[in-house]
């Protein structure tokens, strides 16, 4: 399920210690050889989530120690335990390559070119990133902002053109 393009720095093994620190098994490629970040990319139900490093420890050999901002508690970080861990996103990957609060105002457009709405709020969920778009008709219609949906994003019209299964937009 990973994209062309990233590079695997590891897998989560256990959470390490009770401030929600987990240790990476390291590929054999980083022994000894770990890169310098700040962001690595959590491989979370096949698409790659943006993580920040709020804490890093390495000794050497194939385990690192990390912790991550926002994380600090054991329950919150074991849910990860087994993600793939990749230092990179694909290019392609639009969702993990931009800010995604900067969306909002946003107008989402749907693959037939039906406009779905304006994007209102932006909401972080553990695991996945949810939008809250107004509808042309002022309904509220909230959907996961996912890799997978987004065919485009054009900053300079502001518009993001989506795939949505099919569905999606009345379960709200």
């Amino acid at each position: 399920m990973a994209h062309r393009g990233n590079i695997l720095l590891g897998r989560i093994g256990k959470v390490h210690g009770f401030e929600g620190a987990v240790t990476v098994k390291l590929e054999k490629i980083f022994y000894g050889n770990l890169p310098e970040m700040e962001t690595v990319f959590l491989e979370i139900e096949g698409r790659a989530v943006p993580f920040f490093i709020s804490w890093l420890e390495y000794g050497g050999g194939n385990v690192l120690k990390l912790k991550f901002e926002g994380y600090n508690s054991i329950e919150k970080i074991s849910e990860f335990t087994g993600c793939r861990v990749f230092l990179t996103s694909d290019p392609e990957n639009t969702a993990a390559t931009i800010n995604i609060m900067d969306l909002k105002d946003y107008k989402v457009i749907l693959q037939d070119n039906t406009p779905l709405g304006i994007i209102t709020e932006i909401i972080q969920n553990p695991g996945q990133w949810l939008i809250t778009i107004i509808s042309p008709d002022k309904k509220e219609i909230l959907i996961p902002f996912h890799d997978d949906f987004i065919l485009k994003i054009n900053h300079s019209k502001k518009t993001i053109l989506m795939d949505l299964p099919e569905g999606l937009t009345e379960i709200n």
